[in-house]
């Protein structure tokens, strides 16, 4: 049961009961919970969209992969070689995004369904068509 709340009516204490009914609370739930709903859904929209393009796990690797990239620089330009350590975790990224890559351009993957879709534009500047499988040499 509801307590009572710090409201006073000639020097009683009102309990929310008596200020409102249940169905008032019940229906402002019901309201709020559609709110959250629907905006949960926009946000599930933009990123199942924006992954149609660069996948999340590939977007967070390039920026980890170009973060390694930076401390490599950032030796350079203080005039170092950078330590061995960091060198060997430039190879690893060189050689994951390679597979990435691979992976991506595969039949069905993200990167080969995107370059079938360009493929169609006239207009574009590069030829995107010589990476596609040819009708008939599909194995």
């Amino acid at each position: 049961m509801p307590g009572p709340v710090s409201l006073e009516r000639k020097g009683q204490q009102v309990t929310e009961k008596e200020l409102h009914p249940e169905v008032v609370y019940l229906e402002r739930c019901s309201r709020e919970l559609t709110i959250i709903r629907q905006q949960l859904s926009k946000v599930i929209n933009y990123m199942v969209d924006a992954e149609s393009e660069v996948p999340e796990k590939m977007r967070r690797f390039i920026m980890y992969m170009h973060d390694v990239h930076d401390i490599v620089n950032l030796y350079h330009e203080g005039g170092q070689e950078a330590p061995q350590h960091v060198k060997r975790e430039m190879e690893r990224c060189d050689d994951r995004y390679r597979q990435l890559l691979q992976e991506l351009h595969l039949d069905g993957g993200t990167f080969e369904k995107v370059r079938r879709e360009m493929a169609k534009d006239p207009e574009n500047r590069w030829e995107h068509t010589r990476f596609l499988p040819k009708k008939g040499t599909e194995e």
